[in-house]
């Protein structure tokens, strides 16, 4: 088994929606050769999205642990064990379940940042940059822009490594390769 020494304990992968953010989130994690564990935030509320997480699932193959976690995600991060590596996959949707949930939105951004910087074991976040377009025509949008921008200052400030990822091009923002 190769040493884990090298692995950043926390890396951050930014992009736009199917940029490929989340095919290099994975490559990062398979590079790893660890054990792998998958925090899906995603719920299934219609065809289209059941169709686009089972397209997921088979992409990533039965290697995987996976924890459906749309809401509780610092729970879901105190149950990967210290020789894995986690690939949370997407904090966007969890921000937006929690909004529809109604939660306390700084509260459980800083818990999670927290959790991220406590975890045990190396994690890749995935989150989409929400804050390159117009400015919103409503409140909820436009307080949605607000936490999402928020959260990922926060997460880009916690991780070791940022990265920003354009159509399937990976630019290193933060940290040494």
């Amino acid at each position: 088994m190769p040493a884990h020494h090298d692995i950043a304990p926390l890396r951050f992968v930014l992009g736009g929606a199917n940029s490929g953010k989340s095919l290099f989130a994975e490559s990062l994690v398979l590079h790893a050769e660890r054990p792998r564990r998958y925090i899906a935030t995603a719920q299934a509320w219609d065809d289209e999205m059941r169709a686009k997480i089972t397209a997921h699932q088979a992409q990533r193959g039965p290697d995987w642990t996976t924890v459906e976690a749309p809401l509780d995600l610092t729970t879901a991060l105190a149950t990967a064990q210290q020789d894995e590596i986690v690939l949370l996959d997407c904090v966007t949707l969890w921000l937006s379940n929690l909004m529809m949930a109604e939660h306390e939105i700084p509260q459980a951004s800083h818990a999670l940042c927290t959790a991220l910087a406590e975890a045990r074991c190396p994690v890749v976040v995935v989150s989409n940059e929400v804050g390159q377009g117009i400015t919103p025509d409503n409140a909820m949008a436009r307080a949605f822009v607000t936490y999402q921008g928020r959260l990922n200052q926060a997460l880009a400030k916690v991780a070791q490594e940022v990265y920003f990822v354009t159509a399937g091009l990976p630019q290193q923002l933060k940290g040494g390769l």
